[in-house]
């Protein structure tokens, strides 16, 4: 005579409350994970105006500056990245790509040391302004050192040239 009668309806919101439960542990569970292995990217103005603490580990973005690059014993290299307003030394063990250069844009991982020096384990070398993260574009645009588009015409004008001396693709 105790019988409990169960609806449907009520079945089915048990049930989408147990999978949204799942769902939010799920999410949780990947976020935290996750957490450790974000790197974030931050110009050398960032780095300047956040006072970002030693040991924080993040990606520092811009040009290096020129005269600035110094080669020691050991593959040691030590250069300035510079957005035009602010500039931040680094330090770095290993070798350098192939673009890597003076004026030329490159992203560098690793972590600030007290004295304000970045201690890189990664440098990536960047070919093209067109590549550059919006913050650091913006900061070299305001500066008069870089115009929409100079990187990309660039190449396109080499291809096009190319095209003409080489022909119709047909014949080539």
């Amino acid at each position: 005579m105790g019988r409990t009668h169960v609806t449907r309806k009520s079945r089915r919101l048990v049930l989408i409350c147990v999978c949204g439960a799942v769902l939010v542990l799920a999410v949780g569970l990947i976020l935290t994970a996750m957490s450790g292995s974000i790197v974030f990217f931050r110009s050398p103005t960032e780095v300047a105006a956040q006072g970002v603490g030693p040991g924080v580990r993040f990606r520092l973005g811009g040009l290096v500056q020129e005269g600035s690059l110094r080669r020691g014993p050991d593959q040691t290299i030590e250069f300035t990245v510079t957005d035009t307003n602010a500039t931040v030394p680094v330090h770095y063990k290993g070798l350098l790509p192939d673009l890597f250069r003076e004026g030329q844009g490159v992203v560098t991982e690793g972590r600030l040391e007290p004295g304000g020096l970045f201690r890189a384990d990664t440098v990536l070398a960047k070919h093209d302004e067109s590549y550059m993260p919006r913050e650091v574009a913006d900061a070299l645009k305001a500066q008069g050192r870089w115009q929409e588009g100079a990187g990309k015409g660039a190449g396109q004008d080499k291809a096009a040239a190319a095209d003409k001396t080489l022909g119709p693709r047909s014949e080539r």
